[in-house]
């Protein structure tokens, strides 16, 4: 009986919506990483004084704050738009309600991020277009102080209970440090497998596109910093899906094995242990924890039907409750490049069959008996694997932006235009983390790139 439960209430929050006729909306999420040009913590002082300035200039409203009184979020309630703060003051985020015209959503961009770099520059203070926080070394990496990040770096930071189930780095709080540039397309239930493997199995080949996170070996750190911290516990939650996903009653299954770590009970935060979801929903009582002002302390529970609202998905292509699939492996890009891989997307989705038999015949990446998974994972390295030589990386890419600008064509909105970076780099296989490495190689410092990224 739980289990049918489950499956009912799995399927009228995730399938039900895809069922109502789907249309060409786009979402967007931009995370941008904040610094202080001094090299020295950003002043959040600086940070809360930019807010009341935004609200001034923009007619948003306040929404949330923090436990210390300060806007943490404010809404444009016609728009639909959002500005807040991602995990830290050292991230601010831009969510814009959904349209059908990139240009739209460009045009407020434009205007929000002007004011915002304005009203930093004059307190020495920088925001720019990076998957992770240049400065990060600098910053003060504290929590927005709410209670659900408060519980969710405490969660993090537990990962030492698990060390003999997998290997973590330790970097827990790297949430407050990490930029992503999100992208939310329509989808009904007709093409939902379909969208979904198509957009997965591109991964790999994103990550030379659109890698903006330098770190170590890695292009794209954020990948290995999701997936090596307690959120990949459980791999369904995070990464790419290593199998193609062949029925909705399939999806619905692999959502069932996902884990659940944190929910809002008595008005407290409370984190526990990653569960799956069908076993939590089969427990009589889970036995988590919450912070009470003090300390953390026990609490134990029972699960009920309506948790499944706390479910956090960290998967490359994840299956939103509005009916929109969010693709969330993408670092965030320079500025004045910023919505590169909106475009991308949009213009395959609008395209899913000439991509499918493109991906489909492409024997020189996906015949070499690798997962898309061990794929992503090379080609997120600064060194490329062996198998294919730059040349061939370099059409199959210029091969796909062309298929996404047929795509954009078809949505007749003159989108293409924000493609065209992406053929520049596909001509040099080189992705703005790439650009970055061989630059710092040749004497080009950081800051110059800072400072080119954050243009607009």
């Amino acid at each position: 009986m739980q289990s049918r439960l489950t499956e009912n209430a799995i399927r009228h929050k995730y399938i039900a919506p895809t069922e109502r006729p789907a249309g060409d909306f786009i979402g967007v999420e931009f995370e941008l990483p904040i610094l202080n040009k001094e090299k020295k913590p950003v002043d959040f002082k600086v940070i809360h004084e930019l807010t009341d300035a935004f609200i001034h200039e923009f007619p948003f409203e306040a929404e949330k704050y923090d436990d210390d009184g300060n806007i943490s979020s404010a809404k444009d309630r016609k728009t639909g738009d959002i500005l807040s703060f991602d995990c830290s003051y050292n991230t601010v985020e831009f969510s814009f309600g959904k349209e059908s015209d990139l240009h739209v959503i460009y045009d407020r961009f434009k205007k929000y991020y002007s004011f915002t770099s304005d009203f930093l520059k004059k307190n020495n203070h920088a925001i720019t277009g990076m998957g992770i926080n240049p400065y990060h070394e600098f910053n003060k990496n504290v929590p927005v102080p709410n209670g659900r990040y408060r519980m969710l770096l405490h969660h993090l930071k537990s990962y030492g209970k698990y060390r003999d189930l997998k290997h973590f780095h330790d970097i827990p709080n790297f949430g407050l440090l990490s930029c992503a540039s999100q992208t939310h397309v329509d989808v009904s239930k007709n093409e939902l497998t379909e969208a979904i493997n198509r957009f997965n199995k591109l991964e790999p080949l994103k990550a030379l596109l659109f890698s903006n996170s330098p770190m170590g070996e890695y292009l794209c750190a954020r990948d290995h910093l999701w997936r090596e911290s307690l959120h990949g516990l459980n791999p369904h939650n995070v990464d790419v899906f290593d199998k193609e996903i062949e029925s909705v009653d399939e999806l619905v299954s692999y959502i069932r094995s996902m884990s659940l770590y944190c929910l809002e009970r008595d008005g407290h935060y409370i984190n526990f242990a990653p569960t799956p979801l069908d076993l939590y929903f089969a427990s009589d009582l889970i036995q988590g924890e919450f912070y009470n002002g003090r300390v953390y302390e026990k609490y134990t529970f029972t699960p009920e039907i309506g948790d499944l609202d706390y479910l956090r998905s960290f998967k490359f292509v994840d299956l939103t409750h509005r009916g929109t699939l969010e693709l969330r492996s993408v670092c965030e890009q320079p500025v004045g490049e910023i919505l590169t891989s909106q475009a991308f997307h949009a213009g395959l989705k609008k395209n899913l069959g000439t991509l499918e038999v493109y991906l489909d015949d492409l024997h020189q990446i996906y015949g070499q008996a690798y997962t898309v998974g061990e794929l992503r994972r090379m080609f997120v390295k600064k060194d490329l694997p062996d198998f294919i030589s730059k040349e061939e990386l370099s059409v199959i890419l210029t091969d796909l932006i062309d298929i996404a600008k047929e795509g954009l064509d078809r949505r007749g909105k003159d989108e293409a235009v924000f493609l065209e970076p992406l053929y520049r780099r596909a001509k040099e296989v080189q992705s703005p983390a790439r650009e970055i490495i061989e630059g710092q190689s040749q004497g080009r410092s950081l800051e110059y790139y800072i400072d080119k990224f954050g243009e607009i």
